[in-house]
């Protein structure tokens, strides 16, 4: 039998350490944040425990049955929870590093429901210097590898449509869109729209020639290129 002040210990340990790692979702603003990582790791514990001292009570006393086969169902069952983090849109997959580190919060909810401190303490701080410093540099290496342009026109129908098929013709691959505000109005009431694309552009690319076909396009207002771009679109996996 675990004593009751162990079994204390390993839930606030548990709720910890998912607290810690839910902290720098949240701040990322990723879809399982701070409550979501509590809640797995502690009850990746709890579930740990009770597979222990289960086995202990039905066998009097002496270890009866292997306790890890109930435990075994988080790894299983996280699957669920970490799937509903995961979005795709177009060729863009978002939300795995989140449900990753919900499935890494659940083996840490199952360290320290084993009694398995140092591990469970040691991987929670690999975690978070994974997720906090590399994505850093994860991001400072997309950001060189891709370009951002900001796009100004009349909010009218087939838009963007038509600035996708012009990136196209010019070998333009599209990594992310984002429509940063379609408040502001024009003098004829018509509203403007204005779009940041994260691009890859090819080393063959003609700035001037696209400079000159996309002003033809209709309700095109204003083209920047680069440095000239609020880049918050977002880049990574998370």
């Amino acid at each position: 039998m675990i004593p009751y002040f162990e079994i204390i210990l390993r839930l606030i340990l548990s709720a910890i350490l998912g607290g810690l790692i839910g902290m720098e979702r949240e701040i990322s603003n990723r879809p399982a944040g701070l409550r979501t990582h509590i809640l797995v790791t502690i009850g990746s514990s709890l579930i740990m425990l009770v597979s222990i001292d289960g086995f202990y009570i039905l066998g009097k006393g002496v270890l009866s049955g292997d306790p890890a086969r109930l435990a075994a169902q988080v790894v299983s069952g996280i699957g669920f929870i970490g799937a509903g983090t995961i979005m795709r849109t177009g060729n863009n997959i978002t939300g795995l590093t989140t449900a990753a580190s919900l499935w890494v919060s659940a083996g840490i909810g199952l360290a320290i429901g084993a009694g398995y401190y140092l591990g469970a303490i040691v991987t929670a701080a690999i975690v978070l210097l994974t997720l906090m410093s590399l994505g850093v540099l994860e991001k400072k290496k997309l950001m060189r590898k891709y370009k951002g342009i900001e796009v100004v026109g009349l909010n009218r129908p087939g838009l963007i449509g038509n600035i996708g098929t012009l990136f196209a013709r010019y070998g333009i691959s599209i990594r992310d869109i984002k429509i940063v505000s379609n408040e502001f109005q024009c003098a004829d009431e018509e509203a403007i729209m204005r779009i940041h694309f994260l691009v890859k552009i090819p080393s063959a690319f003609n700035k001037e020639d696209f400079n000159i076909e996309i002003f033809q396009l209709p309700g095109i207002i204003s083209v920047n290129f680069d440095n000239d771009v609020d880049n918050d679109i977002n880049i990574s996996d998370a």
